[in-house]
């Protein structure tokens, strides 16, 4: 009898997984960034930028913005995502470092200072190179999209 409760409780979890895995597909909201439908929108992240990230990474991007002399970690040079990291954006530490998952505690606080402002709203999956889905907020995926846009 166990065992048939085993094989019952496989057939529903495969149901289960199934059912979440055509709603991410279906739902408008949970799109891929690389090779499928284009998630988060580049002017819409520069504005964003322009908003919270400027005063620390600049205007330009380079880690030159009035707050960075009294940083104890300087700002990154984000134009340069790409070339630093063997030529492959690095979205995962990019999306964990905006949402606060790999937080920067060397300036005292999660990292960016606007972090509560990029939580909330339909979440959105972005695929790494390597195909796994990273799930973050319409906001941070919009900053990714116009990131992608200034490398060098």
């Amino acid at each position: 009898m166990r065992g048939l409760w085993i094989a019952l409780a496989g057939v529903v979890a495969a149901i289960a997984l199934t059912m979440v895995v055509a709603v991410a597909v279906e739902d408008p909201g949970l799109a891929w960034a690389e090779g499928e439908d284009a998630v988060g929108d580049p002017v819409t992240g520069q504005s964003l930028y322009d908003s919270h990230c400027v005063v620390c990474h600049g205007r330009d991007a380079r880690g030159s913005g009035p707050m960075a002399p009294v940083l104890l970690v300087q700002p990154a040079d984000l134009t340069t995502l790409v070339a630093r990291h063997g030529g492959v954006f690095p979205l995962e530490r990019v999306v964990a470092r905006i949402d606060g998952r790999d937080p920067l505690v060397a300036h005292g606080s999660d990292m960016p200072v606007y972090g509560a402002f990029y939580e909330g709203g339909p979440d959105v999956a972005l695929r790494t190179e390597a195909g796994q889905p990273i799930l973050t907020s319409g906001p941070i995926a919009d900053l990714v999209a116009w990131l992608r846009t200034i490398q060098e």
